[in-house]
């Protein structure tokens, strides 16, 4: 074997090493159970909605804490929407949250890849996929088959969902809204491959209402 390759050889047994006493040193940590997640979620959400002024997030400790490891207690599936940020309407800190955000909250095989990857080497046990009133996106879908540029992909996306929903009663864009997030739901819940891990996996959808900062709740 040629030096060179040795040195090589070498060098990568020395950082598996070195990874290897770093995990021993960071076990993962325990997965918080779908249902209190979501209790936690719920009552994030109401401290938001309620509160006149956030409450102060201890930023620079946590940002020490979470600088080795993170250990999200839920994955969350959000609208690039920039009113919608999900830590912020959940009331979370850095760390607290494994979020996925495309306009109209839509999912892709990168998406169902960081999703399994959540689940899987992070531990999270709840999966949220969070439309919001008035969404651009699904608005697009409900005006035209068809948009300029790349926004075209998100039309055709949500298209389903428009027609599902087109019977609806009350307002169409509401009915589309939470009905583009109760199909994602189902796409996840579908074709994300989790395994054994599954059955301990709760996903739902909700409805971030932009007016009141409150989140509507539906279990799929």
């Amino acid at each position: 074997m040629k030096t060179t390759s040795k040195l090589t050889l070498f060098a990568t047994i020395a950082c598996l090493s070195v990874a290897a006493l770093v995990l021993a040193d960071h076990p993962p940590a325990a997965s918080v159970p779908a249902d209190a997640a979501l209790t936690k979620l719920k009552e994030g959400n109401l401290r938001f909605a309620t509160s006149e002024v956030s409450q102060g997030k201890p930023i620079a400790a946590r940002r020490k804490e979470t600088a080795q490891a993170q250990h999200p207690f839920a994955i969350i599936v959000a609208c690039a929407d920039s009113r919608t940020g999900p830590e912020l309407v959940f009331d979370e800190n850095l760390g607290d949250l494994f979020v996925i955000r495309t306009a109209g909250n839509l999912i892709d095989d990168h998406a169902l890849g960081s999703i399994e990857y959540g689940v899987e080497h992070l531990g999270a046990r709840l999966i949220v996929v969070l439309g919001h009133t008035g969404c651009g996106a699904v608005k697009a879908a409900l005006e035209s088959d068809h948009a300029p540029g790349h926004i075209d992909s998100l039309v055709r996306d949500i298209q389903p969902a428009v027609k599902a929903a087109k019977s609806a009663p009350g307002d169409a864009l509401t009915a589309a809204v939470t009905e583009n997030a109760r199909q994602v739901a189902a796409q996840i819940k579908a074709k994300a491959a989790l395994g054994d891990l599954a059955k301990e996996v709760m996903i739902v959808f909700a409805i971030y209402d932009l007016d009141t900062g409150k989140i509507n709740w539906t279990k799929d």
